[in-house]
């Protein structure tokens, strides 16, 4: 069996400030460093489930270059670095039996969450069919598109509902109660660990339990951008509208991995600043 572990970080245990996930910026060595034990504890959990199975693990933070790849489990396989195709699920394909995502965080203004956000500050909501979508719904559904499920989350109490509330049957693991934005009440690390190993090993032997999430196309897409700039560019993608107001762009997907690719692509559009 194959195994794909996306590991993003802001929902690592201990990690509640952006100067602990940007590069250069106080405290990211030690981000780092924690995001990938706990990596190491999940893959362990997959490999004390499924000892033949295939682990391959998603640096899927930022520059997706975050891992400290001699510091990682020696018996999975690294995907890292940026653009690739799928973004924080690189790996993923048809022949996946389970996805396990790793400390992730909550939606744009699904607080009180840590760090939360969707993408990046530049985009404000995602909307599918009229329903918000952050980081974790669009990569479940997009793993859904392939017939995978999402077999366990990581990350704040925010982060885990927002998953159970999206595939009901998923093991999430809890490692700190959210406060606010940039405050939390952690778990000790090892203790995170300790238990994400025992629940990655949990939903690996229950993932026929848990059903892909499947959102049948086509699909209406709104997406609130920040900047106008963003809008500006953004229309000049063929199929991409303005609404009314200024600040939304809609689209119709012919399903959900089109409208995946087509959500990365404006994140990437409000990376370009006006000249």
């Amino acid at each position: 069996m194959k195994v794909l572990i996306s590991v993003d970080m802001e929902g690592i245990s201990g990690i509640v400030h952006s100067t602990e996930t940007n590069p250069g910026r106080y405290d990211y060595e030690r981000g780092r460093a924690l995001m990938t034990a706990e990596a190491n504890a999940v893959i362990a959990g997959v490999l004390d489930a499924e000892p033949t199975a295939v682990v391959w693990v998603a640096d899927a933070h930022g520059p997706f270059r975050n891992i400290l790849p001699e510091e990682l489990d020696r018996r999975a396989h690294l995907v890292r670095g940026k653009p690739r195709p799928l973004s924080m699920l690189g790996g993923l394909d048809e022949h996946t039996d389970a996805v396990l995502l790793v400390g992730y965080h909550a939606r744009a203004g699904g607080g009180p969450a840590v760090l939360a956000h969707t993408m990046s500050d530049d985009i404000l909501d995602v909307r599918v069919a009229g329903r918000s979508f952050g980081e974790i719904g669009l990569n479940a559904a997009m793993s859904g598109h392939l017939g995978v499920p999402v077999a366990l989350l990581s990350g704040d109490d925010t982060a885990c509902a927002e998953l159970r509330d999206l595939v009901p049957s998923a093991v999430t693991v809890a490692v700190k109660q959210a406060l606010g934005q940039a405050t939390a009440v952690a778990l000790h690390p090892e203790e995170a660990r300790e238990r994400l190993r025992r629940a990655a090993a949990d939903a690996i032997m229950r993932r026929a339990l848990v059903s892909p999430l499947s959102i049948p196309g086509p699909l209406d897409v709104e997406v609130d951008l920040h900047s106008p700039v963003t809008v500006d560019l953004a229309t000049l993608v063929p199929g991409v509208s303005r609404a009314q107001g200024g600040r939304t762009v809609t689209f119709t997907a012919a399903d959900f991995a089109d409208a995946y690719r087509l959500v990365l692509l404006l994140g990437q559009l409000a990376t370009i600043k006006p000249g």
